[in-house]
C-alpha cells in the first residue's frame, strides 16, 4: 500500500512553497523587524521593519511613519529591501511554474519531459527565494546584536532587540527551503515510477533464464 503518491508529493511542496511565499511578504511588510522599549518610559514602545517605524502609546495607540528617504538608510536594511523584494518574486515564479507541471493538470499535458523541467525549475526558484529570505533576516539579526552589545553605548541608552518578524522570516525561509526540496523529491519518484518493471526472482523465472542461455550456446 503506497501512502505517499508522486502526485500527492508534487502538490505537498507546491502547498508548503505557496505558505512560505506568503509568510515572506507578511514578513517583509511587518513594522516588527525590531523592537525597543526604555525603562525611563516604559508606556512607549518602538518598532522598526523595512519600510516604516511605529510607536505605541497607551494614549495614543500605534502612529507609524515611513522612512523619509532611502538613502539615509543603514546599508542592511537597504540591502533586505532588495533581497525580500527578490524572495517574493522567485516565490511566486515558483508557484506559477509549478502548476502546469503537477500531475493532472491539463496543461502541458503528454508532455513529461516538460513537466519534469517545470517542476525542477520550480524547486530552484524555491531555493532561491528561501535563501533571499534568510539572508535579509540574518543580516538585521546580527546587526542587532553588534548594537545591542555594543560597550562604546552607556547603559541607560535603549537597544533595539528581535521582533516577531524576524522569527517568522526564519519560518518563510526554512519553508521555502523545504518546499524546493520536495519538489525535487517528487521529481525523483516520478522518475523511479517510469522505470520498466525488473524480472521477477522467482525458481521459474531463473529456469526459464537458464535455458535460454543453454540454447544460445548450442
Amino acid at each position: 500500500m503506497v501512502f505517499l503518491t508522486t502526485k500527492m508529493m508534487q502538490r505537498t511542496a507546491l502547498f508548503v512553497t505557496f505558505g512560505g511565499l506568503v509568510t515572506s511578504l507578511i514578513t517583509t511588510f511587518l513594522p516588527l523587524w525590531k523592537t525597543m522599549n526604555s525603562d525611563l518610559n516604559e508606556v512607549e514602545n518602538w518598532y522598526s521593519g523595512l519600510w516604516h517605524t511605529c510607536i505605541f502609546t497607551e494614549e495614543v495607540g500605534v502612529q507609524c511613519k515611513a522612512y523619509e528617504s532611502i538613502l539615509a538608510l543603514p546599508m542592511d536594511l537597504q540591502v533586505s529591501r532588495v533581497l525580500m523584494l527578490v524572495s517574493i518574486g522567485t516565490g511566486a515564479l515558483a508557484v506559477l511554474v509549478a502548476f502546469p507541471g503537477l500531475e493532472g493538470v491539463d496543461v502541458c499535458s503528454g508532455r513529461r519531459g516538460l513537466k519534469k523541467g517545470l517542476l525542477i525549475l520550480s524547486g530552484l526558484l524555491s531555493w532561491v527565494s528561501g535563501l533571499t529570505t534568510l539572508a535579509p533576516v540574518s543580516i538585521v539579526a546580527y546587526t542587532t546584536v553588534v548594537e545591542f552589545w555594543d560597550e562604546n553605548l552607556p547603559d541607560v541608552v535603549p537597544r533595539w532587540e528581535f521582533g516577531e518578524a524576524m522569527f517568522s522570516g526564519w519560518f518563510a525561509g526554512l519553508t521555502l527551503v523545504i518546499g524546493g526540496t520536495l519538489f525535487f523529491i517528487a521529481v525523483c519518484m516520478g522518475d523511479h515510477d517510469q522505470r520498466p518493471p525488473s524480472l521477477p526472482n522467482t525458481p521459474q523465472a531463473k529456469q526459464r533464464t537458464m535455458h535460454y542461455l543453454k540454447t544460445e550456446v548450442l
